[in-house]
């Protein structure tokens, strides 16, 4: 496995906001991140409609993987450098039913949670003049443009 494909709610905040600490992270395999309801998504995977996509994170690996809900957030932890021993703790039996209750909450209530942090989603950014760009449906922001300015 080279590459993982995540499919995310690019008009989501906390989504956009975890896609951006996710890409500014040292990795151990390439990350590419689509906004689910763009056409390439579509085009890479036809069942993304199928898999509650546009309720919780999908994660498609260039072997055809593909994993959703706490299983893609496992996923995510265990592509990056510094994260791969907590995916693999949460991934043991003990803690996996913790993982996917925890997951299950963020997701279901992630849009509530963006706007109580005040949190925009990369479509707003785009529109409000921030440096992201968008080719294919594939989308890029740099982090500092997330990173409000601390005293």
């Amino acid at each position: 496995m080279n590459t993982l494909t995540i499919f995310y709610d690019a008009h989501c905040g906390l989504c956009s906001r975890f896609r951006a600490w996710m890409q500014a992270q040292p990795s151990w395999v390439r990350l590419e991140f689509l906004p689910y309801d763009s056409a390439e998504a579509r085009r890479r995977c036809p069942q993304l409609p199928s898999l509650r996509a546009d309720e919780e994170i999908v994660v498609l690996a260039d072997d055809g993987s593909l994993w959703q809900g706490a299983g893609a957030w496992i996923t995510c932890l265990w592509a990056l450098q510094d994260y791969r021993e907590w995916s693999a703790r949460l991934a043991t039996p003990a803690l996996q039913a913790v993982a996917k209750s925890v997951v299950h909450w963020i997701s279901s209530r992630r849009l509530r949670l963006s706007q109580l942090l005040r949190l925009s989603g990369d479509d707003l950014l785009r529109a409000a003049g921030s440096p992201a760009t968008c080719r294919d449906g594939s989308c890029k922001v740099e982090a500092r443009s997330l990173t409000p300015d601390l005293p």
